[in-house]
């Protein structure tokens, strides 16, 4: 591979269009300003490198980038960029990852307002992340080790896998499809509302009114804190350690668990028969 190191690149796309070559030690930043720095590259491996220009990475075809730094400035840092692999970076940038197709994140540290979206076979590990809205209509992820804080996430995805993660957020997996999240701490409000086969398994949920007009929504070994108003027109299968502060109306299913506050049957614009059961009871 050809190799540029140590240069400092400010102008529209400087690097554009290069191919089976590494860009090593490289600063794109400067008083050109210009956009598109590493745009339509093929094969190329981006080592510790830092950026503070617009756009930098869009149309790549297997990429790395490692051990670099994106700051503030890297808006829009990476989008229609394909098997990829982001690995010890820094990104800092609004709407960072959007359209992409099988990246692989590992051991990173993002903060990102709007990240992830539209995207397809993304992969994640040993990550820290903040964003506002994370993975708005994405597919097909995988999530190890997250350290996660954000509030409007996982809205709209299909097909969704979390491991040994914490996650705390608001509205999470809003109309979220085939989502499993084991192992893992949840907190936030208005948990999963709307969403379709999502299976919960030794989570700790922490919040109010979560799980409510779910459908094939199953909880296996969790621990539900301040919990009030949930399951509120869901149909059910739920084994929860300890208690759960109240109930309402959950329409089908059965929910098992030590002690149950308050169950609320009230004001239903549907039918609604779950068996709830107390196990002290």
């Amino acid at each position: 591979m050809d190799l540029i190191e140590n240069k400092i690149y400010d102008n529209e796309r400087a690097l554009y269009n290069i191919s089976d070559t590494v860009v090593k030690g490289c600063t794109f930043a400067g008083p050109a300003d210009g956009e598109s720095v590493l745009k339509e590259t093929r094969n190329v491996v981006i080592d510790g490198c830092s950026f503070s220009l617009r756009y930098p990475i869009w149309h790549a075809k297997k990429y790395e980038l490692r051990d670099s730094k994106l700051d503030d400035k890297t808006r829009a840092a990476l989008w229609y960029s394909d098997n990829g692999i982001i690995e010890n970076t820094e990104i800092r940038g609004v709407k960072a990852l959007r359209e992409c197709d099988g990246t692989v994140i590992r051991s990173c540290d993002i903060e990102s307002v709007e990240f992830g979206w539209k995207t397809k076979g993304t992969k994640i590990s040993d990550s820290r992340i903040v964003s506002e809205y994370i993975f708005l209509d994405a597919r097909d992820i995988e999530i190890e080790r997250l350290d996660f804080k954000g509030k409007y996430s996982f809205q709209y995805v299909e097909g969704l896998v979390i491991k040994d993660s914490v996650l705390d957020t608001k509205d999470a997996f809003w109309h979220a499809r085939n989502v499993t999240v084991t192992d893992s701490v949840v907190k936030g409000e208005y948990l999963a509302w709307f969403s379709e086969g999502l299976t919960l398994i030794r989570c700790k949920i922490i919040g109010t009114q979560p799980l409510c007009y779910c459908k094939d929504l199953k909880l296996i070994d969790c621990e539900m804190v301040d919990c009030d108003l949930s399951f509120e027109y869901s149909d059910v299968e739920a084994t929860v350690s300890g208690s759960i502060d109240s109930v309402k109306n959950p329409r089908s299913g059965s929910i098992t668990a030590d002690s149950i506050g308050e169950l609320i049957y009230e004001d239903s614009i549907m039918e609604c028969n779950a068996a709830v059961t107390e196990r002290k009871k």
